[in-house]
């Protein structure tokens, strides 16, 4: 879809819908923006992938009004505070992939936890905050910037707390993968958690008290 069909398929919602998206996007709630031009439009042919050009058409139009919601911090003390405040004992962190319609993939940074066991989210890494995190390396990296940055954050995080760190699947985005404790690597294929562009073999675990 080019500018003018995106902009022809925004002139053809009704304007209370038209207003209805404005102030989602203006919140930056864009998968509620979607929602409701896919809803309105279907109808009259609009599919989902238009309703998503739709609503980033209108990112463009407002820019610097839209209030952007906050990226998650990948500092160290940051993520460190974050995983004291889990219930249980930290045990592990481990990145896992996840993705939707609207961010594409991005990464998880979680603290896995015993007594009780659980899992409990400390970041999540779209690409954009990912590319933001790397700053002017982000054109230079290898692999996903998102799979990148999580590696290094994560790795970072998991030798202060002297855990291992996993990443099923730093190369590929999948979002079945995960670290098999039991099996000792990657659930289904046997592989190892490494990071993107890592200097060390991509199947290291890395684990906190061996690091530095």
């Amino acid at each position: 879809m080019n500018a003018s069909n995106t902009s022809e398929w925004w002139e053809r919602l009704p304007a209370g819908i038209r207003e209805q998206v404005d102030g989602y996007v203006l919140q930056d709630a864009g998968f509620q923006a979607i929602r409701v031009v896919f809803t309105a439009g279907r109808a009259h042919g609009l599919g989902l992938v238009e309703a998503q050009q739709v609503v980033n058409d209108r990112y463009l139009h407002h820019k610097d009004r839209v209030a952007r919601t906050p990226d998650s911090p990948l500092d160290p003390d940051s993520l460190a505070a974050l995983a004291a405040g889990c219930p249980g004992r930290v045990t592990a962190i481990e990145a896992v992939w996840d993705g939707d319609t609207f961010h594409d993939w991005f990464v998880e940074l979680l603290a896995l936890t015993a007594d009780p066991a659980g899992e409990h989210r400390l970041a999540t890494l779209y690409r954009a905050t990912a590319e933001r995190y790397l700053g002017e390396e982000k054109d230079r990296v290898m692999g996903h910037p998102s799979a990148v940055a999580a590696g290094r954050c994560g790795r970072a995080l998991a030798a202060r707390l002297s855990v291992p760190f996993r990443f099923a699947s730093p190369h590929t985005p999948d979002d079945r993968a995960r670290w098999d404790a039991g099996g000792g690597g990657k659930a289904g294929d046997g592989g190892k958690a490494g990071e993107p562009g890592d200097a060390g073999e991509p199947g290291d675990v890395r684990d906190g008290r061996d690091a530095g």
